[in-house]
């Protein structure tokens, strides 16, 4: 089981609680160390006296707010004694209906779970009546030297933390972007056809239909290189559409939407029509174990397979493409 990032009491009223504060996401991105070109030897960040040139150890490091002309030195005790019961409280200061909250607050999530025998119905209680009432608690509390607004809600059974931006955190958008709109509209045919297309476009919200497409071209990348191979670059960028050229995009941009979808299988993303015609289709029977399930494999597994079985496009291939051409042996 997973130690909790966080422990205290989240209080509501005189309704106290012990918690567990447990990470909900994570990341799957491929990390690269840095190497000197034309070597494999590693570069390594240090801790370096910038006017001694020696290394630092990270006991001897303390902190320093630069206050116009000297530094003003924190001691990290000196932060944790400032804020001794907060960081260990999580306090609901009221609760608010979710849609007030705009998305744009939110920032990680985090899992609540109770910490302690005997706590599960106190907990179980908190879970159910936020969910409801469609409500959020508000709290504060602090973490790692810092401190965070949150909401915490009930989603699917369980309480769940969003540490949210302080109000001072959002930017105006008005202030980083030039060239908003403005006063100026589309025509009521223009909207029109947006609606029609928005519409057409429409589909219920799974994300386990998504997968992280560039992670995977990577996997992809760094097998071809292995094998000493190329792969295949991504498509240009389309074309802006300019004002003149609106209605007629959105009227075709509808006509595609609502055409027949093709059968048999996904569509795949990364091919061009292009490429397509200089790459065979990967039809060829390929060596495969008829019964293997490769539906669990990553694509670096499944590329493997391919490379073995010396399938025709691999290396431009989508993960799809590889388990169907590895799965019609």
């Amino acid at each position: 089981m997973a130690r909790p990032v966080w422990a205290g009491n989240l209080s509501f009223g005189l309704v106290s609680l012990p918690v567990g504060l447990y990470t909900a996401t994570d990341s799957h991105t491929i990390h690269f160390h840095q190497l000197q070109r034309g070597t494999s030897d590693r570069i390594r960040n240090r801790r370096v006296n910038e006017r001694t040139g020696k290394e630092v150890d990270l006991s001897d490091i303390v902190k320093g707010y630069d206050a116009g002309g000297e530094y003003v030195l924190v001691e990290p005790d000196e932060l944790d004694e400032i804020a001794p019961g907060r960081s260990q409280a999580l306090e609901i200061a009221g609760f608010v209906d979710l849609e007030e909250v705009e998305p744009i607050f939110f920032d990680k999530t985090y899992y609540l779970g109770p910490r302690g025998k005997g706590y599960e119905k106190v907990y179980s209680l908190l879970e159910q009546a936020l969910a409801k009432t469609g409500k959020a608690g508000i709290a504060t509390f602090v973490m790692r030297q810092h401190e965070y607004l949150v909401a915490v809600k009930a989603e699917d059974g369980l309480l769940t933390l969003h540490t949210l931006h302080w109000a001072d955190e959002i930017r105006s958008p008005k202030d980083q972007i030039d060239g908003l709109p403005g006063k100026t509209k589309g025509t009521a045919k223009e909207v029109q056809m947006a609606e029609q297309l928005i519409e057409a476009l429409a589909m219920k919200w799974d994300p386990e239909q998504f997968h992280d497409t560039f992670q995977e071209k990577v996997a992809a990348l760094i097998e071809a290189k292995k094998a000493g191979e190329t792969v295949e670059k991504a498509e240009p960028v389309a074309e802006p559409t300019g004002a003149v050229d609106l209605m007629e995009a959105l009227r075709a941009s509808v006509e595609r939407a609502r055409s027949p979808k093709p059968t048999g299988g996904k569509a795949t993303t990364s091919t061009s029509g292009k490429a397509a015609a200089k790459k065979p289709t990967a039809k060829k029977r390929v060596r495969s174990t008829p019964k293997e399930d490769l539906s669990g494999l990553s694509k670096a597994d499944l590329y493997k397979k391919a490379a073995a079985a010396d399938v025709p496009g691999r290396s431009h291939m989508t993960r799809d493409d590889l388990v169907k051409a590895l799965s019609s042996a």
